[in-house]
């Protein structure tokens, strides 16, 4: 049976109330600030609660127990309780087929019906459940609100990529990192490519000069078509925006926010920073079925940097056309393939060791972080490589070059909805470049 986290009968949460609520967790006493001998030998557990239990989330929790024998699974949340009902399900008993998942070992898996939750505020049920981190895995609309709320609690986070969908959430981000700092809190991201040595051999080899002063580069995400859960008559029309949250803004922020930011955030690793500006276009081509919301279907975005470097940017959802994934540095004296871990030119260079799986070693370095008393704090980077994409996203939507500085400090883009509850939700508004207002 999973516990609701708010009434059978839910009340409307208004946006004041949600915000208040999660400044409220304020007053719990710290359960974090784990000092550096606890996990020693793995004797000592780290408890660990999701909030969210997609796939994402499912996939983090055992990256997470992969890295660490002290990791300990304690507490489960979702919106609904059919989706932690299965990700209770699957941790409990494993998948078999294909991609066979096994079960968690009895002692990696303590999760209880009293600490399963379910509600728009089934977070909070699993934040104060006793949990020592939380892997905060929803749709990232919901990162923001979350992310302040363990942080208030005392809470270490894992927070999954990107941490949110407009201007307004990226700076109530970049401030509870500064909280998180004052708190001695960890604040580790979804971002693996940081986390793999192929990469971090290559970007250290950037850094160092081997390319020369970088000119120019690209990235790309070009791929195929998404998921669709479909419609349910029972559902309202919030249920189905969140069931189907790829295709909504307020939830998703689009796939050049939710998907290529991981591509914009190792060119914004190589220039040690995000851009000036940018300028972008696309549309929506194929995608035209009302039932995608208002997402587009490709993006192509030219972001300038400090030195004057400009970066093109493509990503695509596209059925039946080519693929490609990965980005291009050019230099002075060479050019550089993070992904592929190769460099041409002068000082050409090829990565040739064993490659480490980014996804879990980001959890190790996370969890090491916290052991050694100087917890990792993403807080900023992540919100600068998501606030970039955003940058692309409304450049391309609006058909206007568009300043880093302004969107920071002066954008009142705010895709918070007014209420969350199972009811009506935010109107479908498919951007149309010149007409569409820069906010």
């Amino acid at each position: 049976m999973i516990k609701p986290a708010i009434p059978s009968a839910p009340r409307p949460l208004s946006r004041r109330a949600f915000l208040g609520d999660c400044a409220a967790l304020s007053a719990i006493p710290l359960l974090a600030g784990l000092p550096a001998s606890v996990f020693a030998a793995g004797s000592d557990r780290l408890k660990i609660g999701l909030v969210g239990c997609g796939g994402r989330g499912i996939g983090a929790v055992r990256d997470c127990i992969a890295a660490d024998p002290a990791v300990q699974l304690w507490a489960l949340g979702d919106i609904f309780a059919d989706r932690v009902e299965a990700a209770r399900d699957l941790f409990t008993k494993g998948q078999p087929g294909n991609r066979p998942r096994p079960p968690l070992d009895a002692d990696r898996n303590a999760v209880t019906d009293e600490r399963c939750f379910s509600g728009f505020d089934a977070y909070k049920g699993v934040i104060n459940s006793g949990i020592d981190l939380v892997i905060l895995a929803t749709p990232p609309g919901f990162r923001p609100p979350h992310m302040e709320a363990a942080i208030n609690a005392g809470i270490h986070v894992f927070a999954e990529k990107p941490v949110a969908v407009d201007p307004a959430g990226v700076r109530r981000v970049i401030a509870v990192g500064e909280l998180a700092k004052q708190k001695k809190l960890a604040i580790g991201t979804g971002t693996q490519r940081r986390h793999t040595n192929s990469f971090q051999a290559i970007m250290q080899r950037v850094q160092d000069g081997a390319i020369g002063e970088i000119t120019g580069g690209q990235c790309y995400w070009l791929g195929g078509g998404l998921w669709h859960r479909g419609r349910q008559p029972e559902w309202t029309e919030m249920e189905y925006q969140i069931r189907n949250w790829y295709y909504f803004n307020w939830l998703c922020g689009d796939h050049i926010v939710e998907q290529h930011i991981h591509n914009i955030d190792v060119i914004n690793w190589a220039f040690g920073g995000p851009p000036v500006k940018a300028l972008g276009m696309g549309g929506r081509q194929w995608r035209t079925d009302p039932k995608y919301g208002e997402i587009w279907d490709h993006f192509s975005v030219e972001f300038e940097y400090a030195n004057g470097a400009r970066v093109a940017s493509y990503c695509r959802h596209t059925k039946g056309a080519a693929s490609r994934e990965g980005e291009r540095l050019t230099g002075t004296l060479g050019n550089a393939e993070p992904k592929r871990g190769s460099i041409t030119g002068k000082n050409a260079w090829t990565f040739e060791g064993e490659r480490n799986q980014g996804m879990v070693q980001e959890h190790v370095d996370l969890i090491a972080s916290v052991r050694a008393g100087k917890p990792i704090n993403d807080a900023r980077r992540i919100a600068e490589s998501t606030l970039t994409a955003i940058l692309g996203r409304e450049s391309a939507y609006t058909g206007r070059e568009i300043n880093y500085e302004w969107m920071l400090k002066a954008s009142k883009l705010d895709l918070t909805p007014p209420a969350y509850a199972f009811g009506d939700a935010p109107p479908v508004k498919i951007p149309v470049p010149g007409e569409t207002p820069l906010v």
